[in-house]
């Protein structure tokens, strides 16, 4: 898993260790397996949640997809051909290979190796996640996660918008001894903050943990607070809950989050490497339909009304044609 590597963590400014006296680490609520899923044209992924966590435990969170890590032979990675969203943010995190985008609101580009597409469908857009060529022709490996964010009501009609956070962009940083490579991505982490522009209060991170070493981060007591094992082994909370590949921690109240890597190993993995996320929760009604998430049932109706319409997005003439890559 390459993702952005840093050959000496020290370098990098650090988080502190929270002061033991007046914090309290969040106890583990639960821990469940991502379940597996074919999406697009006929790739698979993991989904922790929707499913055993709940939309409500999840909040402001609706969805959490991992594509491989896997090596894909010629002709094999497929990909999601254009579609509609409304009323939430889509980010796509990519660690290994590449995938190419398109949206009706003139976002698009490959997204590389450590690079992050964060699309507001807000008010509605039509978008494609292709392989590049090079990728669908020459194989090779693949590993991305895709998160889905939820606007509240006043924002769900809000102007779509894309940014494209390189590599580059993230924002490094280590734990107090070195022993974890923190990359954030958005909100703020001890007075660190991350490049990704939110509509919705959230802090989201990918951390890799070194063999026997913990983590311990300061977090929003006004947050939910999740962790989902993308590789490796290791323990969760103050009760050192074990943990594995494709499990999600769902983390109770508290001021800090804690990790700890595994002394051994098993697998092809040396290290825990985990998505750190949580939110302030918008706490509305969720009507949701495929690629629409509102508030009720009747602007699902309208969603679906104003995508037959077109008024979500005209494809482009020249990407009309069925494709396998971009």
């Amino acid at each position: 898993m390459p993702a952005v590597t840093v050959e000496n963590p020290l370098v990098l400014p650090r988080v502190q260790r929270p002061a033991a006296a007046g914090t309290t680490d969040r106890p583990v609520k639960r821990v469940v397996q991502a379940q597996r899923q074919i999406e697009g044209a006929g790739f698979e992924i993991r989904r922790p949640f929707p499913g055993a966590v709940s939309l409500a435990d999840s909040d402001p969170f609706l969805l959490l997809d991992q594509l491989g890590p896997r090596i894909n032979g010629p002709a094999e990675a497929a990909g999601a051909p254009w579609h509609p969203h409304r009323g939430f943010e889509t980010v796509s995190y990519v660690m290994d290979g590449e995938i190419s985008h398109h949206d009706t609101n003139g976002g698009g580009g490959v997204i590389a190796e450590g690079d992050t597409q964060w699309m507001t469908a807000g008010s509605g857009i039509l978008h494609d996640e292709l392989p590049t060529e090079r990728s669908y022709r020459l194989g090779g490996p693949a590993h991305a996660v895709q998160l889905w964010v939820n606007l509240p009501s006043g924002l769900k009609l809000t102007a779509p918008r894309y940014q494209a956070i390189t590599r580059d962009d993230l924002v490094l940083l280590t734990s107090e001894d070195g022993g974890a490579l923190l990359r954030l991505i958005a909100g703020d982490l001890a007075n660190h903050h991350g490049p990704g522009a939110t509509h919705t209060p959230i802090a989201y991170l990918h951390a890799t943990i070194a063999r026997g070493a913990q983590l311990s981060l300061p977090w929003s007591p006004d947050f939910s607070a999740m962790a989902y094992v993308l590789t490796g082994q290791g323990s969760a909370g103050p009760q050192e809950r074990p943990v594995s590949d494709h499990e999600l921690v769902e983390f109770g109240p508290g001021d800090n989050v804690v990790l700890r890597a595994a002394d051994r190993m098993t697998g092809d993995w040396d290290t825990l490497d985990v998505l750190i996320l949580g939110g302030l929760p918008i706490r509305e009604p969720i009507a949701h339909y495929g690629p629409f998430v509102m508030n009720t049932r009747d602007e699902i109706q309208q969603a679906v009304d104003d995508y037959q319409a077109g008024r979500l997005g005209i494809i482009p003439a020249d990407q009309m044609a069925p494709r396998r890559w971009s």
